[in-house]
């Protein structure tokens, strides 16, 4: 066999072997984007499409659109910064680490919070790019045009203004992290870990849509309100976090199809809801630190004595108990404005109590 023949057979077999790879990567690996979260916090210089964990398709979609790099590295810090907002007070609390996967073991345990992760994230940036739109950033999109010239005449209002554009950004939400134009979620028969990521996913898009507002102005003489002009805006994504935090709650346990024996018959079950959020396995209780699975556990962490909730000392410290120190705050206070032209204030100190799990 001559050395061409050689090169040929190693070539597939290269070939082949890049294709396992793929096959078997987490499906954790395509979030690696929100390392652009993390990297923005601590480097101020501005992302190319090559410099960041993307994957190839990642890349090629970026590179066909780089004025939607600013907005890919916003939407991941807000989703950050939301999910910290919203399980704060939580035994997992949304920590995150300096280098991909920026939420470790969370990112492919198939748990609620999983499902949070994938939600939150695919609704930041459809937020990030939606806003984009309507700031007049992108050459791409613009203002949703579609809803103008219709209304309710009669009642004395129509569409108008500069609607957001939620269509583009949900359409690059999918093509950036799920890697299709359309939804194409397996909601019968099981799902597997990538398809629960994807319906879990396009449910952080849905609360973009459920959660849009309606703004409207008045017009008329002296002030009236005989006309009005209203048009759709995203909501303020605190309520978007507060929305998917209430569905974590209520997300729904579903069957692992990968893992299930099969069997001559199937039993039929119900649909997922669109809404709903769902995952495979059982979050583990976060209480002890576990460095393998990213888990950072609760020592240290500050509870509240007086609370009854998620924040009080029982149920953060996981029955451990907790140590009291005390604490010198020191604030102005007093202050008075003297004539001419400064405030004079004191300067107050007090001494808290501060409780932090054993």
């Amino acid at each position: 066999m001559d050395t061409r023949s050689y090169g040929l057979i190693w070539t597939r077999i290269l070939w082949t072997l890049t294709l396992l790879l793929a096959s078997v990567s987490p499906p954790g690996c395509r979030a690696s984007w929100v390392w652009l979260g993390v990297s923005s916090l601590v480097s101020p210089e501005k992302p190319g499409c090559s410099s960041p964990p993307l994957t190839p398709r990642q890349r090629e979609l970026c590179r066909k659109q780089p004025l939607l790099m600013p907005s890919i590295q916003a939407g991941a810090r807000l989703a950050i910064a939301e999910c910290q907002t919203q399980f704060r007070h939580e035994r997992w609390n949304c920590s995150t680490r300096q280098e991909p996967p920026v939420f470790g073991h969370e990112m492919t345990s198939g748990t609620k919070e999983t499902a949070f992760l994938q939600a939150v994230l695919a609704a930041g940036l459809v937020h990030a790019v939606t806003r984009a739109c309507s700031q007049g950033n992108m050459t791409e999109c613009g203002c949703d045009a579609r809803l103008r010239g219709g209304g309710s005449p009669e009642e004395g209002w129509h569409w108008g203004g500069c609607s957001d554009h939620i269509q583009y950004g949900i359409w690059f939400s999918r093509r950036f992290i799920d890697g299709t134009v359309r939804n194409t979620t397996t909601i019968r028969g099981g799902f597997t870990v990538s398809t629960a990521n994807q319906h879990n996913s396009e449910a952080g898009r849905q609360a973009i849509v459920r959660t849009m507002s309606t703004h409207c102005r008045c017009h008329g003489v002296s002030g009236s309100c005989a006309v009005k002009t209203c048009w759709k805006t995203v909501a303020p994504f605190e309520r978007v976090g507060v929305y998917l935090k209430d569905r974590y709650e209520r997300s729904v346990q579903v069957t692992d199809r990968s893992k299930k024996k099969p069997r001559r018959k199937e039993q039929r079950r119900p649909p997922v809801d669109a809404q709903q959020l769902v995952f495979l396995n059982k979050s583990p209780n976060y209480c002890l630190e576990d460095r393998r699975r990213g888990v950072a556990g609760t020592r240290g962490r500050r509870c509240n004595r007086t609370s009854s909730g998620s924040d009080s000392c029982v149920l953060l410290c996981c029955g451990r108990g907790y140590n009291t120190h005390l604490v010198r705050h020191v604030q102005r206070c007093e202050c008075k404005f003297v004539w001419c032209c400064y405030v004079r204030c004191r300067r107050c100190e007090s001494m808290n109590d501060m409780h932090t799990c054993k």
